[in-house]
């Protein structure tokens, strides 16, 4: 044995912190629940992935096929696949959204001359990617609104600046998971065109939004220039994503994606998981759409019925089958709760965490998966009720 690994031995691990507890108990409550509403694959051991991954693999690919190398192989399947569920002329890999939808907004800029971006104040690049469509790309990005919903057609005619792109996240997630009517898309997409200005859809959450818009992926999709998904929000896979277009938008974008380090030597278990979740979940998210408006139903009325002085379920009637839901208590108060009744029943009602939102308010977000098909109404309304009463008697 050596010096080093006689001292590492040797060093006291120390107490752990309160947080680490709560997460290990979080992490057992979850894998011990009788009963949830999403079991996601991100929060299942290893062992389980991989099992799930090597049974349903060859339903979806030749698993005597050579292993793909930079791109090829079944890479280049699952981008005819993705092409063809949106109806457009190509579509390219990518390892992350992040660098799908820098490089279609950069190739974008040089089309039309300008690089300002218009978005929402929620956009996932305006709060979740530390400034890289400025610090990366090279883009400036401008706020059409920041109201919890997607910007209004009367809104981009009155911006008072041009920009060469307007980029439109449906759902918008940060406000809720929300989109707009039909209507108030497509007259969206007519004001930008008005502009002069391309429109890129944000859809890593596209797959879902088709029972709110009651319209085909490909029609969805047509509205706009390009389109990027994701394949393991919704789909349940390892990661990655895709960047759908025209051909020479496309083309373009490969050879950006080599430039920023996204030409992967191999990537074939991400691309299985991902053709698994379109060949397995993507004909199932209607069903927990569906199912996620009874089970937000079910939430405000066991809320009411419970007395609790003030709560919210937003949107009240789901878009997606992603909401949230709003308490006032803080967030340790409740993210103890949700552990604790899932300890002691089985249940885990609220398996993610919450955020704070205001003095003595906390929000989380609710997903309606294929464990939640299982939950009755009344069957969410007595866990609302179990779950409330271990709550402190008077919310700060």
């Amino acid at each position: 044995m050596s010096d080093t690994a006689t001292a590492q031995d040797e060093q006291p691990t120390g107490p752990r912190s309160a947080d680490e507890q709560l997460r290990e108990r979080r992490t057992a409550a979850y894998r011990r629940a009788d009963r949830v509403l999403a079991r996601v694959g991100v929060r299942a051991p290893l062992r389980e992935r991989l099992a799930r991954l090597q049974e349903a693999a060859p339903e979806v690919y030749d698993l005597d096929e050579p292993s793909d190398v930079y791109g090829n192989g079944i890479v280049e399947a699952l981008e005819r696949r993705v092409a063809a569920l949106l109806g457009t002329e190509a579509a390219a890999f990518f390892p992350t959204g992040t660098m799908a939808q820098q490089v279609a907004l950069r190739c974008w800029a040089a089309r039309t001359g300008n690089p300002t971006v218009a978005l929402h104040a929620l956009a996932h690049p305006e709060v979740h990617e530390r400034n890289a469509l400025r610090e990366v790309a090279g883009l400036r990005t401008v706020r059409v609104t920041g109201e919890p919903r997607l910007p209004t057609a009367r809104e981009l005619r009155d911006f008072e600046e041009p920009f060469g792109a307007l980029m439109l996240e449906l759902p918008l997630r940060d406000a809720g998971f929300v989109l707009p009517s039909w209507e108030e898309l497509s007259e969206l997409v007519e004001a930008a065109r008005e502009r002069d200005a391309v429109v890129h859809f944000d859809g890593a959450r596209l797959w879902e939004s088709t029972v709110h818009f009651g319209r085909s992926l490909s029609e969805i999709a047509d509205l706009a220039d390009s389109v990027y998904v994701s394949f393991y929000k919704s789909l349940d896979g390892f990661g990655g994503a895709a960047l759908a277009g025209p051909k020479p938008l496309i083309e373009e974008a490969k050879t950006w994606r080599h430039r920023y380090g996204g030409m992967v030597f191999q990537q074939f278990p991400t691309a299985l998981a991902a053709l698994v979740g379109l060949e397995r979940e993507l004909p199932r998210l209607p069903d927990y759409v569906h199912h996620a408006r009874v089970v937000a139903a079910a939430l405000r009325e066991g809320f009411a019925e419970a007395g609790v002085p003030w709560s919210r379920v937003h949107p009240e009637e789901p878009h997606t089958h992603q909401f949230q839901v709003w308490l006032p208590y803080d967030p340790d108060v409740l993210m103890e709760t949700a552990v604790r009744q899932a300890e002691e029943t089985g249940t885990y009602l609220f398996a993610g965490f919450w955020e704070p939102k205001g003095p003595g308010l906390s929000m989380t977000e609710v997903t309606v998966a294929e464990a939640g098909l299982e939950w009755t109404s009344q069957d969410v309304r007595a866990a609302v009720a179990d779950f409330t009463t271990r709550l402190p008697a008077s919310p700060r």
